[in-house]
């Protein structure tokens, strides 16, 4: 394959640029800051494992959250679960969902792949018929104060 002389200062353009670009985008200006979204979580069995917590504005990633990339995450030791703080949070509309993953193993661990074993929760106490909630069931508004919620724990078995 032949170099030619151009296509290398295209590339080392092309690779300043990139350096020059943040590694996350940030959804808020220097000027406009976040808010907190706090979240209160009750009915927790027990204190094995850990709370992943997702909060997303995509609905077709609600609830798993996975690459989402308008959202936030958090994991925290069920022992100190009781209050979970999402910080600087961009305005906008948002669905919780909790998990409590007993077994610390990353994922919803089911019954006969259907019921779920472990706790689940949703932002709005939203109803769960036959699978997980629809993201409107669930949506909050997200404006420029500090928001709380209060989610309860669900157990199936």
């Amino acid at each position: 394959m032949q170099h030619r002389p151009w296509a290398r200062g295209v590339l080392t353009i092309l690779a300043g640029a990139a350096l020059a670009l943040p590694l996350a985008p940030s959804p808020l200006s220097a000027q406009q800051a976040g808010v907190d979204v706090v979240i209160e979580v009750t009915n927790l069995r027990n204190e094995d494992g850990v709370v992943r917590a997702c909060m997303t504005r995509d609905a077709q990633r609600f609830p798993r959250c996975q690459d989402s990339t308008q959202g936030y995450r958090t994991v925290v030791p069920a022992g100190e679960a009781t209050t979970l703080r999402f910080r600087n949070v961009a305005p906008g509309t948002y669905a919780i969902a909790l998990l409590h993953d007993e077994n610390e193993n990353g994922k919803a661990d089911r019954v006969l792949g259907m019921m779920p074993r472990e706790g689940f929760g949703f932002s709005n106490d939203a109803p769960v018929n036959m699978g997980p909630p629809d993201f409107e069931d669930a949506a909050i508004t997200v404006g420029t104060t500090s928001l709380h919620q209060t989610i309860r724990m669900r157990y199936m078995l």
